[in-house]
């Protein structure tokens, strides 16, 4: 029988085995910091052109409101959902408007009060839960009272809702 050479014993093919595994983990390593390294100047260079691209100051707050404006609050509207009919919801609601473009402004407010109670008339409460059903809400509102005034309010602003 041969005796085995001093390369194959156990112990040399786990030093071996360790030495290659600690190779390719550098290798990984380096190759990862580098990937890394590349696609943060990407992203740096592609947000610094973004910023130098946009218009106007960017140190001056965007305002969402600007102009003469008015607002006008409606009366509490308490109305029953059509589904489970004992559901009740509360809205409070205000209508922003350019100061002078509505000639009577509580015969519009009125009218779209009207129209808001119609429309929750027509609701289920599974329509209404959650944040997304928030802001269908929202934006079936204001599409309303933009209808309703011609064009004439820039936004209904909700201001509670309470479901019971």
């Amino acid at each position: 029988m041969a005796s085995p050479s001093s390369d194959e014993t156990p112990a040399n093919g786990k030093r071996g085995l360790l030495i290659a595994l600690a190779v390719l983990t550098l290798i990984a390593l380096v190759t990862g910091a580098g990937i890394g390294y590349l696609l943060g100047n990407t992203v740096e260079a592609s947000v610094s052109a973004r910023l130098a691209s946009a218009p106007g100051d960017k140190d001056a707050p965007q305002l969402r409101y600007t102009g003469d404006l008015a607002i006008k609050d409606l009366k509490p509207i308490v109305v029953n959902l059509a589904a489970p009919s004992s559901t009740f919801v509360r809205l409070e609601v205000a209508l922003v408007f350019k100061n002078g473009a509505l000639a009577n402004p509580d015969v519009t407010a009125a009218e779209v009060r009207e129209d808001i109670i119609a429309y929750m008339r027509s609701l289920s409460l599974s329509q209404l839960e959650g944040p997304s059903g928030l802001q269908h809400l929202r934006e079936d509102l204001n599409d309303r009272a933009t209808t309703r005034s011609q064009g004439k309010v820039t936004e209904l602003v909700l201001g509670t809702m309470v479901v019971q």
